[in-house]
């Protein structure tokens, strides 16, 4: 299947588009969003030069599972997924911070703290702490939503002092997260999986906070399996993990970790046919679902299809 890596719509009433990371984001009417999830994907920043087939199908869908499955915790912007690729919601006006909730002491905050931070966001970290280590409790560690380029650290402190957010949706903020954060993690383990960490982004309509984007995917999510953790924690080991962090660390050990005047690796046959079964893997392991490829015959014209033909039902 050929890897959907871009597209170029003219929804009725089509305000502006915005081509991000991975989602062509339509605004209709300044009212709606269409979201499609593209094959793109993205590391340290960069967009990497080769699509993954099904990766977006596989985003989507883990994505509307979970949007539909927290509905009691939080209001989010889904109205309806039209299509495999595609979700339509409510426009909200998006908070300028990411709420990232961690439950072990991995990645981006291991590399900090090997580094010898003993504080991350403002969020102290005990010392004596080894990588893949579950916090005694779950920590937030926000960052800054970046148009370009990376997002950055920031603390509560800092967000609420520069007006980024009032202080009392920041604590409904950091409410909702670990509520989130909690209900995923129970879904997780029923599958068989650790959720390590993950980012949900909120915004406001009339008033009102709202979960918006995507939530527990392996874009935005880091999972360990569960069957196998104390044991290779004990030893040293790597966890076996499905997320993108192995996509990061491929490039690593390639040499590029999106710094000025690095070269992104090439993208072999084989690698992108590697990464889009860990994406299915991932989707069978989640939601319990065998993987069902979409009709993957003019993909493009299936999405503009499905969109126009539930536009006339708003």
């Amino acid at each position: 299947m050929e890897a959907i890596t871009r597209t170029n719509f003219q929804f009725p009433g089509q305000v502006s588009v915005y081509h991000g990371k991975v989602r062509d984001v339509y605004n209709i009417a300044n009212k709606y969003l269409i979201m499609v999830v593209t094959d793109r994907i993205s590391a340290f920043d960069v967009i990497l030069p080769k699509g993954i087939p099904h990766k977006g199908q596989v985003l989507n869908q883990i994505a509307n599972k979970f949007l539909d499955a927290t509905t009691d915790i939080v209001p989010n912007w889904k109205i309806a997924s039209p299509d495999p690729m595609v979700t339509v919601g409510h426009l909200c006006e998006p908070f300028k911070v990411e709420m990232v909730v961690r439950g072990y002491l991995t990645g981006h905050a291991w590399r900090e703290y090997k580094a010898g931070k003993r504080s991350l966001c403002g969020v102290p970290l005990p010392e004596g702490m080894r990588e893949h280590q579950k916090f005694p409790n779950p920590i937030i560690t926000p960052t800054t939503k970046a148009d370009e380029g990376h997002d950055l650290d920031i603390s509560r402190e800092e967000i609420i002092a520069t007006g980024l957010v009032s202080e009392e949706d920041y604590n409904l903020l950091e409410h909702y997260t670990l509520k989130l954060f909690e209900r995923g993690t129970q879904m997780a383990n029923q599958m068989g999986l650790i959720l390590v960490d993950t980012k949900y982004e909120f915004g406001k309509r009339d008033g009102k906070i709202y979960l918006i984007d995507e939530i527990h995917t392996p874009d935005s999510s880091r999972y360990f399996y569960a069957e196998g953790y104390e044991d290779r924690f004990k030893k040293g080991m790597e966890q076996k993990q499905l997320s993108k962090e192995f996509v990061r660390e491929w490039l690593m050990a390639n040499g590029f970790q999106g710094k000025e005047g690095q070269l992104v690796p090439e993208m072999t046959p084989d690698f992108v046919e590697q990464v889009s079964n860990r994406y299915i893997e991932l989707y069978e392991q989640i939601t319990g679902d065998k993987f069902i490829c979409a009709d993957n015959i003019d993909v493009l014209k299936r999405i503009e299809s499905n969109v126009l033909n539930f536009l006339h039902t708003l």
